[in-house]
């Protein structure tokens, strides 16, 4: 694995790999400056495929790269074609990529604790109110109990603010979100790793990992939307043996 990517600290079976690149390295420049992935977000469509090129020279296949749209779709990776549009993909084939692009949105990695099976979702906060992470977990057609999840960069809780609507959405679907915002003025600061956790503990994981590596406060390392505005996006990618 590149020295200069993101490696989970999780107990993943052998089998299964995962990483999650930085902006270090890579083509692109100005505000993109670094290894963006995206092609959606301004940045010169040579510097993203240069950037894409680069990495797949580090990976075994080609990732399925998804056309996000911050939606609660989960697609199975081996049977979709790249571009369809989807949130996240799952993945029980060898060598089979599951790829998420976030720069502040929360990127979660699953995989089955036999290792037979892997996946990757793209949750901002309305992907994860509207069940993108339970559709993911639903669709790797394993007891909750029997899979784990790992939490990547994100954007932290201190960085995260949010307005009234974000926060009654939440806690009209569960009354214990209510513990994942911190009132800041007139507006909110939502904890989106604690949202995350609560909507897989509910679902019955009790495995889930990582969280704490916030975009916003880490320019050196990571893209983030709300810090930038103009911006690139980093990779989550899990696969299997």
């Amino acid at each position: 694995m590149n020295s200069e990517f993101l490696v989970p600290d999780w107990p993943a079976p052998a089998n299964v790999h995962a990483c999650v690149t930085t902006r270090a390295g890579g083509a692109s420049t100005g505000p993109w400056q670094g290894l963006n992935l995206a092609t959606h977000v301004g940045d010169d469509p040579a510097h993203v495929a240069l950037n894409r090129a680069w990495l797949r020279a580090q990976l075994p296949a080609e990732p399925l790269w998804l056309e996000q749209v911050h939606g609660s779709d989960c697609v199975v990776a081996e049977n979709s074609q790249a571009g369809c549009t989807a949130d996240a993909s799952i993945s029980c084939e060898p060598w089979q990529i599951c790829a998420v692009l976030t720069a502040d949105c929360l990127p979660v990695l699953f995989c089955t604790q036999d290792g037979q099976c892997v996946g990757a979702a793209h949750a901002g906060w309305r992907g994860l109110l509207n069940g993108v992470l339970e559709n993911a977990v639903n669709a790797m057609q394993a007891p909750p109990d029997r899979i784990m999840a790992w939490f990547g960069p994100a954007i932290g809780p201190q960085a995260f603010e949010v307005g009234d609507e974000v926060r009654a959405a939440f806690l009209a679907h569960d009354a214990a979100s209510a513990d994942a915002f911190t009132a800041h003025g007139q507006k909110w600061l939502a904890d989106i790793y604690a949202l995350a956790r609560l909507r897989l503990q509910n679902m019955g994981l009790l495995a889930i990992y990582g969280g704490g590596l916030c975009t916003v406060g880490d320019a050196d390392r990571f893209y983030s939307y709300r810090r930038d505005g103009a911006t690139g996006r980093m990779a989550s990618l899990i696969w299997r043996e």
